[in-house]
This record gives C-alpha cells, structure tokens and sequence, in this order.
C-alpha cells in the first residue's frame, strides 16, 4: 500500500498548496476538504475508461440473460460434479461468445479500494508524534499538523463516530456531522442503484439470477456503508460520500443520453426525441440493417419460372 499512500498524500498535498496560493486559508479544514473532493474528482476522471467496459459488461450481462435462464434451466435439479463443470463451460463459453465479462461490473469499484485504505490508514496515524514530526508519504511535518488540527463545524478530519461518541458522549457536533455524511452516503448508493434497476434494465434482465444479484446489491451495499460509516474517520467519509454523488451523477448521465436497449430509459429517450421532431434512436441501425439485407430475385419476387421447351424427337 506505500505506493497508493504516498500518490494520495502527493495529490491531497499539491491541491492543498494549490487552494492555499489561490487565497484559502491552509489552515483551514475547508481548505482540506475541497482538497478532498478534488481528489476524488481526479481519481474519476482517470476511471472513466473502466466505467465505460462496465457499462458495456452490464450491458451484455442483460442482453444475455435469456441464453443463461435457459441454461440454468437445462442444468436444474443436476448437482453433480460432471453436470456443474459442463454448466461453467457452457457459461464461460457463452460469456466469451458475447464478449461479456462479469467481473468488469465491479471493477471500478475494487480500483478505487486501494485509494479508499490509503486515506484511511492516512487519517488515523495523523495524530500520531512520530508523523508530525517526520511527515507522512508526501506531506510535509508541518502539512500534516495543518490535516490534523484543522477542522469543520467543529470537527477534525481525523474524528471518528463511534470512538468519539464513546469517550465523551457530548460531543455531539462529531455525532451530527458524522450522521449526516453517513446518511448522504447511504442515500445516493441506494438512488444510484434503483435508478440503475428502475430506469436501465431490459425486461429479460429484470428476471433471472442477474436481478436477484441487483436487489442484494440494493440493501446489502447501503447496510454494509452504515457499518462501516460509524468507524470511518470524518475524511473518509467526505472521500466516499463525493464519489457516491460522482457515481450518481456519472450514471444519470449515461441513462438519459445512453441508455440500454429494452429499458424505460430508452423509452424515454424516444419520446423526448420524438417531441423534438427526431427519430428513435435504433431506427437508423434498423434501416441499415435492412438496406444491408440481399436484394430478392425475380424468384424471390413470386416471378414464375418460364418452362423449358422440349426438344421433339425426329420421326
């Protein structure tokens, strides 16, 4: 992890220097918090790519989710060895035939966990002696006093919920503002999600082990992001909640200009580009389609076929 922390503290320290030499007090915990945000902003940026293949995976994922349903069908009831290895055969070959990865629709996600842990661990080793007085990764001794005793609302970007709460319960601007980010957070995971499962997913996909995987994802990420909130330190969790409403903001985005075949999103989009006076948006890919398609013969135009005379023979 020494080379993810050292990349966070370098970034978090250039936008610190950067908002400081524009005016903003540097010890200012707003000054940290932007500095934050920025972070995530940047750290989306370079994702973008992997965002793109898995929306393409999810895609994939939903259009061939008739070909897996009857797959499982054929293989339902067959426990055995011999029977489960053919079903991941046929499963993996129907994944390449389609060019469809599943582990893509989670990779974004598992990418940005490295960041994630190297503030984490940044923000709790921030009040330590040994670090403020020898720096930690790319920030400077005095850079990370500035980070530890820096503060909004009264709170310090090192403070934790759970560990605040517990040593003096009247600390209740840690508890409000630790509530309120956490409740920020859970919120837009579980919108970005219904928006994906109500607005973008075929009819075929909304069937299936693919939609009951969508609807764990539904309540189990929100509930795993309120364990997690109450022991997270108030920067990670100004860190998450950004790149929660990035995500949200991204996938918005991509549904209303972008969305799936099949699903309401694209519905929607047709009615808007008809109330412009534009055609759907398949239908140019329909007619190429057809255009492309042979011409037909005169046999295939219902001509008759001439008969062929017959020679008579010589009497």
């Amino acid at each position: 992890m020494a080379p993810f922390t050292w990349a966070v503290s370098f970034i978090l320290s250039m936008f610190h220097s950067l908002l400081s030499a524009l005016g903003m007090d540097s010890e200012s915990g707003w000054n940290w918090t932007i500095s934050i945000i920025l972070l995530v902003i940047l750290i989306r940026v370079i994702l973008i790519p992997l965002f793109v293949r898995q929306i393409k995976s999810q895609r994939g994922m939903q259009i061939i989710q008739p070909e897996i349903q009857k797959l499982q069908a054929k293989y339902k009831g067959k426990k055995d060895p011999v029977s489960r290895q053919a079903m991941a055969q046929e499963q993996q070959a129907l994944f390449k035939k389609h060019k469809v990865n599943p582990f893509m629709t989670c990779l974004p996600i598992l990418a940005q966990m490295p960041i994630f842990f190297a503030l984490f661990w940044m923000l709790n080793r921030m009040r330590q002696e040994q670090y403020q007085q020898d720096g930690y990764g790319a920030l400077s001794p005095q850079e990370v006093q500035s980070f530890d005793g820096s503060s909004i609302f009264g709170v310090q970007m090192s403070d934790i919920f759970l560990p605040s709460f517990q040593a003096d319960p009247t600390q209740w601007n840690v508890v409000f503002l630790a509530i309120i980010l956490i409740i920020c957070m859970v919120g837009s995971q579980f919108f970005t999600q219904k928006q994906l499962m109500s607005k973008n997913m075929s009819e075929a996909a909304m069937q299936g082990q693919f939609a009951q995987t969508q609807k764990i994802m539904l309540y189990m990420l929100p509930l795993v992001f309120v364990i997690g909130g109450v022991n997270f330190p108030v920067g990670v969790l100004i860190y998450w909640t950004a790149t929660n409403f990035w995500t949200l903001g991204q996938q918005w985005w991509v549904i209303r200009n972008n969305p799936t075949p099949g699903s309401l999103a694209e519905k929607e989009l047709n009615l808007r580009r008809a109330a412009k006076g534009l055609p759907p948006i398949n239908e140019d890919k329909t007619a190429k389609a057809k255009d492309d398609k042979p011409k037909p013969t005169g046999k295939h135009l219902g001509q008759q076929a001439q008969p062929s005379k017959k020679k008579r023979k010589k009497k």
